[in-house]
């Protein structure tokens, strides 16, 4: 297949340039530039609205991975730049796709399940309704966003990702130093729920909804087995062999990281992968502490 992926620079796009190329498919990276005049295959600048695709060559698959990163804290700017990231970013994209002579077939666009907003201990599938929130609203739009891919006949999965685990980088990245001294713990009383996936998985859900014509729409990309913040912490120290005695309240998670804090790191998310499993995937690693163990080689 010849795949579109936007959003190369990260974690998950690097990774998945990767694997797409050593399962034979050639990919194409949308670059951002100054100006859409240039030799590159494929280029775009969201922010002026600029976007070309016609020297990528006839797309069978586009992966949109873009956005501005949720983990800083959330001044009226940056608030601005990650939502404009996804929404406006999205809907250029789609519009080009649109008006291309051949659209792909399928465009595989990342979510999050921030859309679901702060739930406590209720279980969340696909059919939810949005949540409340920042994170929530944001999902919801970038989601909208996505429609006019599917009006001229795109197949368009939203993957709803939960807490991507890689060793590499990303939440656990950021994590395993504290934890690795000892002095990690649970963040506020350590009730609420983590929604987690490893990048390894995230990487065969989407190979798997490249493929499969059976998924559309909004797909919780997502470990079968949620754990509460207490049980993460737990189970990482115990992975590590390290202490986890310590604990950062609530009040001074909200200090610290502000609005960001109380959505991302406090709010609770019990998500289910109700349509990967309905499709036949088979996740590799979907209890937390063999998970754990495989990435940290412990």
């Amino acid at each position: 297949m010849n795949v579109l992926v936007t959003g190369a620079s990260g974690l998950l796009g690097a990774s998945l340039v990767r694997f797409l190329a050593t399962a034979g498919h050639r990919v194409v990276t949308l670059t951002r530039a100054a100006s859409a005049t240039t030799d590159l295959p494929a280029v775009w600048n969201p922010v002026a609205g600029q976007i070309d695709l016609h020297r990528a060559g006839r797309l069978d698959a586009v992966v949109h991975l873009a956005g501005e990163t949720i983990v800083q804290r959330w001044t009226a700017g940056a608030k601005a730049r990650i939502r404009d990231s996804r929404v406006r970013g999205t809907t250029l994209l789609c519009g080009a796709l649109a008006r291309l002579s051949e659209p792909p077939r399928v465009l595989i666009t990342a979510s999050a399940t921030g859309y679901y907003g702060n739930r406590g201990d209720e279980w969340l599938d696909e059919q939810s309704v949005v949540g409340g929130g920042f994170l929530a609203e944001v999902s919801r739009d970038w989601e909208a966003a996505t429609v006019p891919a599917a009006e001229c006949g795109i197949r368009v999965v939203r993957l709803r990702l939960g807490l991507v685990l890689s060793a590499r980088g990303g939440a656990l990245g950021r994590m395993l130093p504290a934890f690795r001294l000892g002095i990690g713990g649970r963040l506020g009383d350590g009730r609420h729920y983590w929604s987690w996936i490893t990048l390894d998985d995230v990487l065969r859900t989407i190979e798997h909804a490249l493929g499969d014509e059976a998924l559309n729409g909004p797909v919780n990309a997502v470990s079968p087995n949620p754990v509460t913040n207490r049980e993460f912490t737990k189970i990482l120290g115990e992975v590590l062999g390290r202490p986890t005695i310590f604990t950062v309240p609530a009040v001074a998670v909200r200090m610290l990281f502000g609005q960001m804090g109380k959505e991302a790191l406090l709010a609770s998310a019990r998500v289910r992968p109700v349509q990967l499993e309905q499709t036949g995937f088979v996740f590799n690693l979907g209890e937390l502490e063999p998970a754990l163990r495989h990435l940290l080689h412990r």
